[in-house]
């Protein structure tokens, strides 16, 4: 990829030419002018001719393609970094090689008050047991440790970290020979989030922020909250995000909101809603999603935060100050709960209301058809993470083993969700799954549940336009005249239109279907490589030599 550049003097015009860009304006598309912070124009390379003497840069795509800008609805950038930079066991295989990782960490940051770590899933190990809290003391050599699970949901600590957290024994969830969840959980997580000082916590941020930008990510959705993270931390990124070129950043703030303080709360914070992480329940990892009928592997049905009334009084006093509402609900008691709220809240705010206010349910798991209707009814917008089917689904996933196969089929229904006109906006929850665009279209597209399956361009479009359209934003997220300059130039490769159905042929290279194409996604082959990723019309992230 060339290009010829002038200097920045002022808003400055630019014509991407040469390549495949991804416009419903025009789906034979190959050449694009931005100026400034908007797309101006898209159209053909012979069209391009007319502007190549007008403009201040020049860039040739030399094949490649251009989209828009992902946006990941729903992140935890804090969280996301200090797992970049620090302690990630995502991919241990073993709980041999999560000790291993965590005496060598030990070993590393011999400085820090309160080791961090992320990422273990002891149902995909062949111990399939956590680490115990001796094991931890000794590969720590007695230090300060907290060590979450894959869903962030519950968590392991040492005998140092406890000590530090006067009172931990007698609370809810806490358990000698199992791990915290519950409120033992978020006691011990806050002690050891206040380990974080100013510095390391801008660290991790960067880290996120750079690392979203050099895989096509234009936007992310922070789920901040007062049990996950801090005022300081939700303050501490935005503020990070508006002076550092990068992506764009969308705050949430997960406190329930009873009153006028409440609201003041989320605006002072800079928050566009009280929404994101309102846990009505916990995750089906830890047992903590609150279901109709027991666990399969656990004689009880998980736990509930938020009951019918108090999801009605927080969207009820949302809508009426005009502010977005929102919450975590994975198991299907809890997303009855949240549909049977949100409905008492419409009968006393009004349905047009509601529905205008565009109000979002993050995960939303465990669906029926009658909470799909209720969805689709009530304006609400799915906030979903397909990497967790990717992860855990399948009939011998930890879905399987927590629910049972017949159950866990069921989960994470996205064509059922699309047929009803629920709208879907896409994101990885990470760390709990890492920052993965393309995978995640991927992991929609080719669901373990084949009925649940999406096209690749409707997982795309959930994961580009999707997520400025659950901000409220319907002009945003795709390449057309008056929109926001935020894209990525890709090498893809051939560009095809996948389709979820097994009967025919998974795709189509015919032009004359007028559809643009997306890179193929078929599982096993290698996802597009971002080249360079552009906000507002400056460049954020340009890959090595390009």
């Amino acid at each position: 990829m060339t290009e010829r550049t002038a200097p920045e003097d002022r808003p400055r015009t630019v014509l991407l030419r040469g390549g495949e860009v991804h416009s419903p304006a025009d789906p034979f598309a190959t050449a694009m002018v931005v100026e400034g912070d908007t797309v101006a124009w898209v159209g053909s390379e012979g069209a391009a001719d007319s502007f190549a003497d007008g403009v201040d840069e020049v860039v040739r795509l030399d094949g490649a393609l251009v989209t828009p800008a992902f946006t990941d609805a729903h992140v935890h950038a804090t969280a996301t970094g200090l797992a970049l930079t620090g302690l990630d066991l995502l991919d241990a295989d073993s709980l041999t090689d999560a000790l291993a990782r965590v005496r060598a960490h030990a070993a590393a940051r011999p400085g820090d008050r309160v080791l961090l770590g992320h990422g273990w899933d002891a149902s995909r190990w062949p111990e399939r047991r956590p680490p115990s809290r001796a094991e931890l003391d000794a590969a720590t050599g007695g230090r300060p440790l907290y060590l979450t699970r894959a869903d962030v949901h519950s968590a392991v600590a040492t005998s140092a970290l406890l000590d530090l957290v006067p009172g931990v024994t007698e609370l809810p969830g806490y358990h000698p020979d199992q791990p915290l969840t519950g409120d033992a959980h978020h006691a011990v997580r806050a002690a050891a989030h206040a380990s974080v000082g100013t510095a390391q916590r801008e660290e991790a941020q960067r880290a996120t922020l750079a690392r979203a930008a050099a895989l096509g990510i234009g936007t992310l959705h922070e789920c901040a909250g007062p049990t996950i993270s801090s005022e300081d931390d939700l303050t501490g990124l935005l503020g990070l995000a508006a002076r550092t070129p990068g992506p764009r950043v969308t705050g949430y703030w997960a406190e329930a909101v009873t009153g006028p303080a409440g609201l003041a709360k989320v605006r002072e914070l800079g928050a566009v809603g009280a929404a994101g992480d309102l846990f009505v329940d916990g995750s089906l990892g830890s047992h903590t999603a609150c279901l109709h009928e027991a666990y399969a592997d656990a004689p009880h049905t998980g736990t509930a935060y938020l009951d019918t009334d108090a999801v009605a009084a927080h969207v009820a006093a949302c809508t009426e100050a005009g502010l977005q509402a929102g919450f975590h609900a994975i198991g299907d008691a809890a997303v009855s709960a949240v549909v049977a709220g949100v409905r008492t809240a419409a009968e006393a705010v009004g349905l047009d209301r509601i529905r205008a206010a565009r109000h979002r349910i993050e995960h939303a798991e465990m669906l029926t058809p009658e909470t799909i209707a209720g969805f689709a009814e009530l304006g609400l917008t799915a906030s979903v993470q397909p990497a967790f089917d990717a992860i855990w689904g399948g009939e011998d996933g930890m879905y399987a083993e927590r629910l049972g196969a017949d159950r866990a089929r069921t989960l994470n229904p996205y064509a059922a969700l699309l047929r009803a006109g629920v709208p879907l906006a896409m994101g990885s929850d990470a760390p709990v799954t890492p920052l993965d665009p393309w995978g995640t279209v991927r992991a929609a597209a080719f669901h373990r549940t084949p009925e649940h399956r999406i096209s690749v361009r409707a997982a795309f479009t959930a994961h580009t336009r999707g997520g400025w359209r659950a901000v409220g934003r319907d002009d945003a997220g795709v390449l057309v005249p008056g929109a926001p300059a935020d894209y990525a130039v890709w090498a893809a490769g051939e560009l095809v239109v996948q389709v979820p159905d097994s009967r025919v042929a998974d795709w189509s290279t015919d032009p004359r279907s007028g559809t643009p194409g997306l890179p193929d996604l078929t599982p096993g082959g290698r996802l597009p490589e971002c080249l360079r990723t552009v906000v507002a019309g400056r460049t954020v992230y340009a890959r090595p030599n390009e």
